[in-house]
């Protein structure tokens, strides 16, 4: 077959093993193919050499067949279950896909020309990768005996387009009402946790949030990978860096939590709490930095306060100050859901409530589901 022909001279063509990694590669394997076409003595139409080029292109330095589902701007997550089945995220539901990988073998190698280049390794060893794309996304790997079926690949990709309020409305997600009281509530520099599952809107909803910040205030947004995309006129970026293959130059959440405070900030948001960082953004708001912003796994206002509350008392802090900083330094929580539709929004808005005594923290309800609490 032509193509496969055209992918064995070009995985040989010195200037595609010469080449950097990135950007210089995909250009010379571009050059590389309209060579092996020429020497092959075929005559390819313009489109169907641009996509000679771009399946060359996946096998060689990309993450092989399911590299096209990564180029449709409706797939949201990519999901590998072993080489024979594929399956994707589209519009909140999931479908399984046609595509497939040769074996096992060949689910490696893809995840290997993608991680290698950022200095990670991924074989018995060291049988799990976290790894951030080229183009923001993230992804994430395990190898059996870890996964028994062959390799599991879980890609998450982020939309390039930032939703509207109007946009939220009209879809249902966020009502009018809704909208006003959170907008109000940025304003007011009110510190808001949004809740939700995988895939219910956060990170879209935080990203909103976002814009509602006053021009004159700086914002240090700290992401694990760069999934907002901020439109205040004065923010700063950080972002952790994972361990390389000597498990070594990790830079957490916690790090640069502690760093963002030496660097004037008026609001520190950070794109998901998910452990000891917790204290470090209780820190921050109780030494002036009202208007926090996060987001946590939880599916209701209440079973957020039990996680943040745990993940305090990982970071070191007793229950009885744990208890005390939370309720003194959180404000609201947002809650978001996505039924069997897909459909996603708010569900619940409520504020912590105050314990007047030694208790357990408790949410009050404010708003649920079009309605007034």
């Amino acid at each position: 077959m032509l193509i496969d022909r055209v992918r064995r001279r070009v995985a040989d063509d010195p200037a595609v093993v010469e080449a950097a990694d990135g950007a210089a590669r995909v250009a010379a394997i571009r050059s590389a193919v309209a060579r092996a076409v020429r020497d092959e003595g075929a005559f390819l139409a313009p489109d169907a050499l641009a996509a000679a080029v771009r399946e060359v292109a996946d096998a060689l330095a990309g993450l092989g067949p399911v590299q096209p589902l990564l180029r449709d701007p409706a797939v949201t997550d990519v999901m590998v279950n072993g080489p024979g089945e594929v399956w994707v995220e589209r519009a909140g539901r999931l479908e399984r896909t046609e595509v497939q990988f040769a074996d096992a073998e060949a689910v490696r190698a893809a995840v290997m020309r993608v991680v290698g280049p950022l200095g990670l390794r991924f074989d018995r060893a060291h049988p799990f990768v976290d790894a951030r794309l080229a183009d923001g996304s993230r992804l994430h790997a395990l190898l059996p005996p870890l996964a028994p079926t062959g390799p599991v690949v879980t890609i998450r990709r982020f939309s390039a387009v930032q939703a509207s309020w109007d946009a939220l409305a009209s879809a249902g997600a966020v009502p009018p009402e809704i909208t006003t009281l959170l907008r109000a509530a940025v304003a007011d520099r009110r510190a808001i946790v949004i809740c939700g599952r995988t895939g219910t809107g956060k990170t879209t909803l935080l990203g909103l949030l976002l814009t509602e910040v006053p021009a004159s205030e700086r914002v240090v947004v700290i992401e694990d990978a760069p999934e907002l995309r901020p439109r205040c006129a004065h923010v700063v970026r950080l972002e952790t860096r994972p361990p390389n293959a000597e498990v070594a130059g990790e830079v957490t959440i916690r790090d640069l939590v502690r760093q963002s405070l030496r660097m004037r900030p008026d609001r520190i948001v950070v794109g998901e709490v998910r452990g000891v960082e917790i204290v470090d953004v209780l820190q921050a708001l109780a030494t002036g930095h009202e208007g926090c912003m996060t987001t946590v796994h939880a599916r209701a206002a209440g079973e957020a306060l039990v996680r943040l509350e745990g993940m305090a008392l990982l970071g070191g802090l007793p229950l009885a100050a744990a208890r005390a900083q939370l309720e003194v330094g959180l404000d609201l929580f947002v809650v978001l859901s996505r039924g069997p539709d897909g459909q996603r929004g708010v569900v619940q808005v409520a504020e912590v409530a105050s314990r007047g005594g030694d208790g357990p923290l408790r949410a009050r309800e404010i708003w649920r589901r079009g309605r007034w609490s």
